[in-house]
């Protein structure tokens, strides 16, 4: 009943092809938002800012980005985490050559950094895919890093080794920083989310997102029906490198607050793997799920015993965690493993024709 299409007719190619194909999506997505840009602003505090929503947007941004370069043009990468230090330390540096920098401006250009040197390592992806693949992003991943920790330019040879994120204002207000608010950090997060995920959705729509899916499928045929494959792939390292730079310099200036090389390692590439591939690869949707399934659900489940005045202690909250997140993890693989996008895509199919079966 909620999904009734029922007088919504089709007239032309252009509106069966429209984002919208029916108009209650359009009302779902402007439901979301409204609770984004206004009911959580008011009702959210700062430990919810900081510890749910925050990172749930960068580490669904994260995962967008992957998502286009794995989900949409089949390219495997273990080098998530890396990129994402590029974009963080990239935008370090930005602010503090050019300290009066639009610290927006900034964010965005450092994801141009994450993108030249995501092309450059996807490179080898024109000769070996696959796990051969995935092998040769790993070993970006482990280069990167380590060049994060012995070139002291980069963090302004500080002796802890450590970039640490100035007080940063933009249009009177502090948006960086230790005086930054959570709120105005949650705003500027999203902003800057809501504004690539518009530009990812059209891109993955267009053309290229159509290039990338024949080469995703077969590279072979689409080489043969006239598609450059070196240009298709490196196109899709560079948009997702960028986005994933993007989102790394939102984690650290926006959420962390400081960072060492070692917050960039393999551990979190594969964090933010696990949540595209939870979402479900080749989609968008799918990301924003996963991200609040790995990351926002265990510190839901942190603070429910508290709230509920149960005597268990924190080691043992931390293992029923861990424990309980697995066993979903598990549990959605085997249910659907597409992903959480297509077990959304699912309801949504059985609510437009509901109440009839089929």
């Amino acid at each position: 009943m909620l999904y009734r299409v029922a007088g919504q007719y089709k007239t032309s190619y252009q509106a069966d092809y429209a984002l919208f194909p029916v108009r209650q999506d359009a009302f779902l997505l402007g439901a979301i938002l409204i609770v984004a840009f206004v009911v959580f602003p008011l009702t959210a505090n700062d430990f919810v800012f900081r510890a749910l929503l925050i990172p749930v947007l960068i580490y669904a941004l994260a995962a967008l980005g992957l998502n286009i370069l794995t989900g949409y043009a089949g390219q495997l990468s273990l080098g998530t985490g890396a990129f994402m230090g590029v974009g963080a330390y990239a935008c370090f540096k930005l602010v503090t050559i050019f300290p009066e920098m639009n610290i927006l401006l900034a964010v965005l250009l450092s994801g141009f950094f994450s993108a030249t040197v995501g092309m450059a390592f996807g490179l080898p992806s024109l000769r070996i895919k696959g796990f051969y693949l995935a092998i040769a992003t790993l070993a970006a991943q482990f280069f990167l890093v380590w060049l994060f920790q012995k070139w002291g330019w980069l963090y302004n040879n500080h002796t802890s080794g450590a970039i640490l994120v100035p007080n940063i204002q933009m249009f009177g207000m502090t948006v960086a920083g230790p005086n930054a608010t959570a709120m105005t950090q949650y705003y500027f997060v999203l902003g800057v989310v809501t504004l690539l995920t518009l530009i990812a959705i059209n891109i993955t729509r267009g053309r290229i997102g159509r290039i990338w899916k024949s080469v995703r499928d077969m590279d072979i045929a689409a080489e043969l029906v006239g598609i450059n494959l070196m240009k298709a792939k490196l196109l899709a390292f560079f948009v997702s490198s960028y986005i994933v730079g993007v989102s790394g310099a939102l984690f650290v200036f926006m959420w962390r607050g400081a960072a060492e090389a070692e917050l960039f390692d393999v551990q979190l590439s594969f964090r933010v793997l696990f949540i595209a591939i939870i979402g479900g690869l080749g989609s968008i949707l799918g990301n924003y799920l996963g991200a609040i399934l790995i990351v926002a659900l265990p510190v839901i489940l942190n603070i429910v015993p508290r709230a509920l005045g149960l005597p268990i202690s924190s080691s043992m909250v931390e293992h029923v965690n861990t424990m309980t997140i697995g066993a979903l993890i598990i549990f959605f693989l085997i249910v659907e493993p597409h992903g959480l996008a297509r077990f959304w895509q699912i309801i949504r199919e059985k609510l437009i024709i509901w109440p009839f079966p089929h």
